[in-house]
């Protein structure tokens, strides 16, 4: 494992995150995550022109506050995912989230 997969599970222990893998060869069991990929491919890569990666980077995060702040997805009936994350902390509080 290297470095920064070490600290990736660390932080989502910590938040008590739930890493679950997928079975290899089935996309569909990874449905989320597929449709994100789309949905970036479709609506930044495909459009975003930069010239450096530093350039990129920025494109980026204004893209990721985009999508997860301003844009509504109907899977989330109509919200963005900042809404649908404060309606999660709100109704299950950490503790409870952590002994699950």
């Amino acid at each position: 494992m290297d470095r920064q997969t070490k600290v990736i599970d660390e932080v989502r222990q910590d938040v008590g995150i739930l890493h679950r893998r997928i079975p290899r060869g089935c996309p569909e069991s990874n449905g989320k995550v597929e449709r994100r990929h789309r949905t970036d491919a479709d609506e930044f890569y495909r459009r975003a022109q930069f010239k450096s990666p530093e350039e990129l980077a920025k494109q980026l995060a204004r893209w990721e506050h985009e999508y997860n702040h301003r844009r509504l997805h109907l899977a989330l009936g109509g919200r963005t995912p900042a809404e649908r994350l404060c309606e999660l902390r709100i109704s299950t509080p950490l503790a409870a989230r952590r002994s699950a």
